[in-house]
């Protein structure tokens, strides 16, 4: 028999999927309009159950929908703010006459977050917050993005106009690795750094279908990661979302701090889409942002050397004065070590002299007496720049993204998407980063059926001219002058006029008293009093040649060092890349709908590249490639009369530079009529990102290495180095490598999410979670052998010796008022109930204790087409670690980020003539300025008028 060749099987798959579409067609149509006004509904999505055909309603509300599915079959008719229907199609139909009720009980959406497959939000097996699209439109928030602050139990940082990190259930930082983003089913994370970037690189708000939101461990479906939440966004169909829309939005922002107070702020998107004949839809989308950057100014010196506390500062007040946003300025030098040595080197002219007066007091005094006393035990650090000096804060943001889908049958869809965005922001990690060009793609290909999904797609990253602020800050000085060479003429210019007033002194007292104890005691006073002069004079004299900002050599000299490469240069590049491939089925029909059954599996690869300023590289010269894979099985299954829901899954996952980890999960929920009672076990962990694995960065703090051996040998710190809390302890410890696993949790947590009434709606959590090789920050110090008396430190992930646990609650109420008003208010709390085994470690819980949002809202008061929605939103002082806070301050935790409370509103009109809505609003109302994280920005307020146009809006 001949066999068939292997290059036909593509055409024959094909013909295969498209040989459906020649079945037999039921016809279905009619009309949709609103129960209570009569009026056509525009854009109500009509749907097969349990297919993935489907269509909308046009402009006057009828629709027209063709399906191969046999009869009986079962349509749905859904549009949000209208109570869901579903109709049994026995035949041909095409004169139905559906009218849509206002939703009338809150909590009625629908989610697929929770288990991967459509289930009510209200009975959901663990904790969900939505947003959709009515929430979207009507959030006084300046971005859909930016509202997410106010879901229940979800903490932003704010480190840019548009950039800011979801954190959820502790261990927040400005680049969050335990949360992952989803947008279509696409991990989010930018390549080199494994965490999204904001919403920069994301979707446009005119696109967005919806935001799930999953606080909590999500491994056992999401896969690694996603150990303390999971956002899932979804994108609007072409197929049941067309027409064009577009929105223009202008203001201004203000914030007391900034350079030029008031700024323009302007945010304008498109979008367009079309479906033919429900068989192939497109669309298409871009967003514009441009606005002048939140800045960072705190000049609190963070030193804490010189005998000083954190806190307001100067040069004047400390000699080695440290600003938490100044550049430049981390390096110091003790002048008294630094010179110590000198006394070794007898041709060294200070040691010349101070030889002369020792041996002219006839040994009374020794050199190192002497020494001592014309120079402090103090150390020094040069004079450091702004930020605003050296960071991009013109943020500019960009975003493209479009799609082709194509319906094979009423089972099988095909979408193939790509997404572009480009942009300038700041980021806040071990440095100040400014993001400058950067860019981001991701391009997919699915296969989407009722029952299955085959994803592939790739992200491709460019850090385009992004560069490190701090260490151009350093590199800056370095520039202008050495320090190999600015300290010894500090230190000189210092010891000389010191040396020469105490020798002068003492030379005269001894002449006119001839009492050698009364000449000393006077040389030493004199000289110690005129140590402020003299610090300003030895100060001049090594900052000749200082590169003054606003001045053409400080800029040439700037764009130099930004167009170099780390280490020589601030630039950093990273052009890594994922690839990711990802199935899934579900069997429950196969099983007749006894039990529920899914069964997933993906493979992924993160291309490190570099070019060696950002990752550590092989041998070879090339830099590392990471391989990982997992797969997953979920059961379910209802019983007691439908009344209790059994979920139970397991995933494995599988590193290549690490063992392999199991997350199971189990979750029953238990509904009596209104309420659902849920409890769930769940695991997570977390694979060392990228960064954590191989990094190699030098930054102001310290130098960045990952955790794996390859890297850390190199520098020889195992029984090379000391921990850096024995050291400032004054029994300095060696250093001893140890294992480095993946971190684990283990989260128990009950809920209860139910109405209680027909206008009160409550949903409340309590979660315990155990981490078992939790990674955390540990710093090592080796002494320099370029610079006496001074430590090189390095900072790397290394497993906290104990457990650490975690605990918290939410709790959420909204109440439905007379006329459509709306109140509601959600209070999170987290905690961390045991730091064991920390003394050589920096947890970085960085979350405050209480955080709560009040909302008040009508969408259409009245009737008349008016709009008004106001959040006020409240959170705790709370202590801030990060690699970018010096390590001393780390280490004595008083990295304080203060308590604050905002007041965001908005009103809006809906002019139904020119199918718009108009939008006057404001985030932070009162002007209260706030930062979120240490070294970040201070936020203002923005003042924003939108118009947003759509060709499907309703009356």
């Amino acid at each position: 028999m001949k066999r068939l060749s292997p290059k036909f099987l593509p055409a024959i798959l094909v013909l295969f999927l498209m040989s459906f579409s020649v079945l037999a067609q039921t016809k279905v149509g009619g009309q949709v309009s609103d129960a209570a006004s009569k009026e056509a509904l525009i854009g109500v999505s009509i749907a097969v159950k349990g297919k993935v055909i489907g269509t909308i309603t046009d402009a006057k509300g009828n629709f027209s929908l063709s399906t191969s599915t046999p009869a009986p079959f079962t349509i749905v008719v859904s549009m949000v703010g209208y109570e869901r229907q579903e109709i049994s199609i026995s035949g041909n139909k095409t004169d139905l006459k559906i009218n849509l009720k206002e939703q009338s009980v809150l909590g009625q959406d629908v989610v697929v977050s929770a288990s991967r497959v459509e289930e009510s939000v209200m009975k959901s097996p663990v904790s969900v917050e939505k947003m959709d699209i009515r929430s979207i439109r009507e959030t006084p928030s300046a971005s859909f993005y930016d509202a997410l602050r106010n879901l229940k139990g979800v903490e932003m940082v704010t480190q840019s106009v548009s950039f800011s990190s979801i954190n959820m259930r502790g261990f927040g930082s400005n680049g969050n690795v335990r949360v992952v983003q989803m947008i279509d089913g696409m991990d989010n994370q930018a390549p080199g750094l494994n965490f999204s970037v904001g919403n920069i690189v994301g979707i446009s708000e005119l696109d967005l279908e919806n935001v799930e939101v999953l606080p909590g461990a999500s491994s056992a479906l999401y896969g690694p990661n996603a150990m303390n939440g999971i956002v899932l966004m979804n994108s609007k169909s072409p197929f049941l979302y067309q027409g064009l829309s577009a929105q223009i939005k202008g203001g201004f922002m203000d914030a007391p701090n900034r350079t030029v107070q008031n700024t323009p702020y302007s945010d304008i998107s498109i979008r367009y889409a079309k479906a033919f004949n429900n068989k192939v839809a497109f669309k298409l989308n871009f967003n514009t942002l441009s606005a002048e950057d939140w800045q960072a100014s705190d000049y609190r010196d963070q030193s804490l050397l010189n005998g000083t506390t954190l806190g307001l500062g100067g040069r004047s007040t400390n000699l080695a004065y440290n600003g938490v946003n100044l550049y430049g300025d981390e390096t110091n030098v003790n002048m008294l070590s630094s010179l110590s040595p000198v006394l070794k080197d007898p041709t060294n002219p200070l040691t010349a002299g101070i030889n002369q007066i020792s041996k002219a007091t006839g040994g009374l005094l020794t050199p190192a007496a002497i020494l001592g006393y014309i120079v402090p035990n103090v150390n020094i650090s040069r004079e450091g720049y702004a930020e605003r000096d050296l960071a991009s804060y013109a943020n500019r943001n960009m975003k493209f993204n479009a799609a082709l889908h194509y319906r094979f049958n009423d089972k099988v869809e095909l979408i193939l998407q790509g997404s572009y965005g480009q942009g300038t922001t700041v980021y806040t990690g071990a440095d100040r980063y400014s993001i400058k060009n950067f860019s981001m793609g991701q391009y997919k290909a699915e296969l989407k059926g009722s029952n299955f999904f085959l994803r592939a797609y790739t992200t491709q990253e460019n850090s385009g001219d992004a560069y490190a602020t701090g260490t151009l800050g350093q590199l800056v000085n370095e520039a202008a002058k050495p320090s190999t060479t600015w300290y010894p003429q500090y230190f000189g210019a210092f010891a000389t006029q010191a040396l020469t007033n105490f020798g002068t002194v003492l030379g005269t007292t001894l002449a006119q008293t001839g009492n050698p104890t009364l000449a000393v005691g006077n040389a030493i006073a004199t000289t110690q009093a005129a140590f402020p002069t003299y610090h300003n004079n030895a100060r001049a004299t090594a900052d000749v040649g200082r590169l003054i900002p606003g001045t053409a050599a400080f800029t040439t000299a700037v764009e130099a060092i930004k167009g170099k490469p780390l280490p020589q240069g601030a630039r950093f590049l990273d052009k890594s890349a994922l690839y990711h491939y990802e199935g899934m089925y579900n069997f429950s029909e196969l099983l007749n709908d006894k039990f529920e059954m899914l069964v997933g599996a993906n493979y992924r690869v993160y291309a490190l590249n570099s070019e060696g300023t950002l990752f550590a590289r092989q041998d070879n010269g090339q830099e590392f490639s990471i391989n990982e894979f997992g797969g997953y099985l979920q059961l379910a299954k209802k019983m007691f009369q439908d009344k209790f829901k059994l979920t139970g899954s397991m995933r494995y996952d599988k590193n290549e530079n690490f063992e392999g980890q199991y997350s199971p999960r189990l979750s029953g929920v238990y509904t009596v009529g209104q309420s659902n009672f849920r409890a769930s076990y769940q695991t997570g962990f977390r694979i060392p990102t990228t960064q954590d694995q191989y990094i190699d960065l030098n930054t102001p703090s310290a130098r960045l290495l990952g955790g794996l051996p390859v890297v850390q040998d190199r520098y020889k710190l195992s029984g090379n180095s000391y921990t850096l809390q024995s050291v400032l302890a004054g029994k300095p410890e060696v250093y001893t490598a140890k294992a480095w696993k993946p971190e684990q949790v283990r989260t128990f947590e009950v809920g209860y999410k139910g109405n209680l009434g027909s206008n009160l709606l409550a949903d409340f959590y309590y979660y315990q979670s155990t981490f078992t090789n939790f990674s955390a920050g540990q710093v090592v110090l080796q002494p320099s052998t370029t610079i006496v008396g001074s430590y090189n430190y390095f900072s790397f992930p290394s497993n906290v010796d104990n457990q650490v646990k975690t605990s918290g609650w939410g709790l959420s109420l909204d109440y439905r008022l007379a006329s459509n008003w709306t109140l509601g208010g959600n209070i999170s709390y987290n905690t961390v109930n045991d730091n064991g085994g920390l003394s050589n470690y920096q947890l970085a819980y960085n979350t405050p204790a209480y955080r709560t949002n009040i909302t008040l809202g009508n969408r259409n008061i009245g009737g008349s087409g008016w709009g008004f929605s106001t959040v006020w939103r409240y959170q705790d002082e709370y202590v801030w670690q990060s690699s970018f806070v010096n390590q001393l301050v780390n280490q004595t935790q008083q990295s304080v980020i203060p308590s604050f409370s905002t007041l965001d509103a908005q009103i809006s009109k809906k002019l139904s003539s020119i199918k718009s809505i108009v939008k006057v609003g404001a985030s932070n109302l009162l002007g209260t300025a706030y930062t979120t994280g240490w070294g970040n920005p201070t936020v203002g307020s923005i003042y924003y008028v939108s118009i947003t146009f759509d060709e499907l809006l309703n009356k």
